[in-house]
């Protein structure tokens, strides 16, 4: 039986490869192993008589480092953006004062905000009572009595 012999182009093409996936299913993590295997293409490129063993280890100890730096990195950097609440519906209407929709019994009730129904927590009022927004928790509104 004859050895695997990896040859400096398979590592490109498994990096073209991985950077399609990482075009398919877009997570920053097949893009981190398709930099490995360029940069262990080019080793094997520049020092043709790598045994596959060191190829496969070099790729391994790329992907693994390469991986984990970026996640590392990526949580620590934030991005400015002169719309903070862009994605976070809820987070928007905090600060501001509703008219009850249906009035707080128990604990529970609703308020209309545009065109779309949301739940409130708070203190027992009675409808068209005017309530601020407090805080949000998902799709539901804690709220206070405006007097």
């Amino acid at each position: 039986m004859t050895a695997l012999a990896l040859v400096f182009w398979y590592w490109w093409v498994l990096a073209v490869i991985f950077l399609v996936i990482e075009l398919l299913a877009p997570a920053f993590f097949f893009l981190w192993m398709s930099v490995s295997a360029l940069v262990t293409g080019v080793i094997v490129w520049l020092i043709p008589s790598t045994s596959t063993d060191i190829q496969i280890l070099i790729f391994s100890i790329l992907s693994i480092i390469s991986i984990v730096a970026w996640r590392v990195y990526g949580k620590k950097i934030t991005i400015a953006t002169d719309q903070p609440l862009l994605n976070r519906r809820g987070s928007q209407y905090v600060g501001r004062t509703f008219n009850l929709h249906e009035a707080i019994e128990n604990g529970q009730g609703k308020i209309k905000v545009d065109d779309t129904i949301w739940k409130v927590h708070g203190e027992d009022c009675d409808i068209n009572t005017k309530v601020k927004v407090i805080a949000s928790r998902g799709t539901v509104f804690d709220v206070k009595k405006v007097d």
